[in-house]
């Protein structure tokens, strides 16, 4: 079994849960967590500074009392972006000293109330990471066990190189979907292909539903008559769209909507053709390919 068979197919992105978005309560919470488990979507995606370091306390709050088992869920976080926000900063900026990380760490596991974390991702790249330090903090975490795995997001495959010098890089989080392509031309995907790493795509659905520029006119056009072709909405296609991509990539999606959380379990059920996933390529770079 392959260390990304651990994960959920998609991943349910917590960043909007807390004061960041929707503010839930520890009950809508706990039913938010009990609905993304019944359908499959068992791995939740954290960051230490989601609402200026608050929600991973409010998650952690509301899985104490949720009576789900921890070997059900896979818990992701990460670390290294120090904000003003929720701490005394004069400005924001990245640290990845080796005390730090293996505190920041600790305080995710204190702040979601568990033993462990299934990954812990190092956030953006700092110009200042030294691969050695970064090594030494992490190995000390996998052999204390508080993290199974280690991975990074934001990082460049020059990057991940660097630090797979010194350790092991399992996964690679980065911003990928129809409108914005760059994982797949810049040697990130073939990074993870040749090195069999986790590629998670965080904001999967793109700018689709932000922003109204000649691209997502194209691209809504577009997706008029596929939508009638696989009986699905415009969110399933762009997932499906995605979920194409021999890398493997696991969507992050930040809905709190539990219909769009339904509506996204059903796109893996759609198989795009071969011609109508360039169709779509085409819709959303503006010409054809060369």
């Amino acid at each position: 079994m392959k260390e990304r068979d651990t994960y959920s197919r998609i991943i349910a992105g917590t960043m909007t849960w807390g004061s960041w978005g929707k503010k839930l309560s520890k009950n809508e919470m706990i039913d938010l967590m009990q609905h993304c488990i019944e359908l499959g979507l068992t791995t939740f995606d954290h960051a230490d500074i989601y609402g200026s370091y608050s929600t991973e306390a409010d998650f952690g709050q509301a899985y104490a009392e949720s009576g789900i088992k921890r070997e059900d869920i896979q818990l992701i976080s990460k670390c290294g972006i120090q904000i003003t926000r929720g701490r005394d900063n004069r400005i924001n900026h990245y640290e990845y000293s080796k005390d730090y990380i293996i505190w920041s760490a600790e305080q995710s596991l204190k702040k979601l109330n568990t033993e462990y974390l299934d990954l812990l991702l190092l956030h953006r790249p700092s110009p200042l990471m030294e691969p050695h330090e970064i090594a030494e903090a992490i190995y000390a975490l996998l052999k204390s066990g508080k993290i199974k795995q280690f991975g990074v997001s934001n990082f460049t495959p020059s990057q991940v190189a660097m630090l797979e010098k010194t350790i092991p890089v399992s996964g690679n989080q980065v911003e990928f979907s129809l409108t914005y392509d760059s994982p797949m031309y810049d040697g990130t995907f073939d990074d993870c292909i040749a090195n069999n790493r986790m590629a998670m795509a965080w904001s999967p659905l793109g700018s689709l539903f932000r922003e109204e520029t000649e691209q997502t006119q194209r691209i809504k056009k577009t997706l008029v008559p596929m939508m009638e072709k696989y009986g699905a909405d415009e969110s399933q296609l762009l997932l499906a769209w995605l979920l194409k991509h021999p890398a493997i990539v696991f969507p992050v999606i930040g809905t709190t909507n539990k219909d769009r959380i339904n509506m996204a379990k059903k796109a893996l059920n759609i198989d795009l053709e071969l011609q109508d996933w360039f169709v779509l390529l085409e819709a959303s770079q503006g010409h054809g390919v060369p």
